[in-house]
């Protein structure tokens, strides 16, 4: 079983997508290791950001992602990080597919509504970033 993990953006939590999100997670087949309800200080989501540090983009996703609050999740499931990816769909919900979470309910390129692991390393350490072993199931 491979791990991956997740987010729910702010503009997801504001809009009241929880619910909706996490019974995709489900119908899916992933299994919630661990589940938070939290919002990041500015300093939290510049450190989980740093890959993108050089980014003209990473200030503005940093304020962002501390703008409100989010969910955090570890799932784990068979082929978990590519089968998120393909749930979630294009970053840009114009380009993403019928169906996908950010088709459904992403307001844009940068309110995406959803994070996903681009691969089991950066997986593994983005759920270390959120989580104790001691609070995964």
């Amino acid at each position: 079983m491979e791990r991956t993990f997740i987010m729910l953006k702010p503009d997801a939590v504001k809009n009241k997508h929880i619910g909706d999100i996490l019974q995709r997670i489900e119908k899916e087949g992933f299994k919630i290791l661990g589940l938070k309800f939290l919002k990041l200080s500015l300093e939290d989501a510049k450190q989980f950001y740093k890959v993108h540090a050089a980014r003209p983009f990473y200030n503005d996703l940093c304020n962002y992602m501390a703008s409100g609050p989010i969910v955090a999740a570890a799932l784990e499931r068979d082929n978990a990080v590519l089968h998120w990816r393909d749930v979630i769909g294009a970053t840009d919900p114009k380009e993403a597919k019928a169906g996908t979470i950010r088709a459904l309910f992403a307001e844009s390129k940068e309110a995406n509504a959803v994070h996903g692991s681009d691969s089991v390393e950066n997986a593994l350490q983005e759920i270390a970033f959120f989580f104790k072993g001691y609070e995964l199931n």
